[in-house]
């Protein structure tokens, strides 16, 4: 029986279209690794390269950005919002589909994560607006009091919870501030860009909620 021929690599064949180079005899063999060399190119791009494509409808750079950024976006949604992880998720992902909406919106000013943050905060605050449950979790918030505890820990127990209350009842624009500057560590002149804000209005917000918090404190002091 006669063996058939190899063709060499790059010719046509019969039927006239290109072999692949990665052509054996029996099929085509899928290059699987070139999905693992794309996630690894894409793990050196930049913030802004990545946001750039996202601008020309590249969802690989959405994804890429989700994975390197979704964590941080999550935590700043639960401390502006407690509610249900699954509502917290659902806000995470709306933000990531508003980032790919407003991508060609980013003007280099401040950086990709202070972008993303802002779109995260304004997406927390229409939710605030349309639904109002921020308030339904307070008591899951409040760390349980154990029995025969010692005095300090009891007052410490009862402040994290005065002060987690008082953080809820704040109005939205003194909470997001707070949380932006004291609790995610964001400079307040860094902040007020992200929200579209003047510096001033920033520091103004930020000066009453940390006097509103520490009233609070105060007030429920034994």
């Amino acid at each position: 029986m006669r063996t058939p021929r190899r063709q060499p690599s790059g010719t046509a064949p019969a039927e006239g279209r290109p072999l692949p180079d990665d052509a054996s005899e029996g099929g085509l063999l899928i290059p699987l690794r070139r999905l693992d060399e794309r996630r690894a190119a894409m793990a050196e791009i930049s913030d802004e390269a990545l946001l750039a494509a996202c601008g020309i409808g590249d969802s690989a750079a959405l994804g890429a950005l989700f994975d390197r950024h979704h964590l941080a976006v999550y935590r700043l949604v639960s401390r502006l919002l407690r509610t249900d992880p699954s509502d917290i998720d659902d806000l995470v992902q709306t933000t990531f589909l508003e980032v790919w909406r407003s991508a060609s919106r980013y003007g280099g000013r401040g950086s990709v994560k202070s972008f993303l943050f802002g779109i995260a905060a304004n997406t927390v605050r229409h939710h605030v607006r349309s639904a109002q449950r921020r308030r339904n979790a307070i008591a899951e918030w409040e760390p349980p009091t154990p029995r025969n505890a010692p005095d300090d820990a009891l007052s410490q127990a009862q402040q994290v919870g005065r002060l987690a209350a008082a953080l809820d009842l704040l109005p939205h624009d003194l909470r997001v501030a707070y949380v932006l500057c004291d609790l995610e560590d964001i400079a307040g002149v860094e902040a007020a860009r992200m929200l579209g804000l003047r510096a001033g209005t920033m520091w103004r917000r930020l000066h009453d909620a940390r006097r509103a918090l520490r009233a609070a404190i105060e007030e429920g002091a034994p």
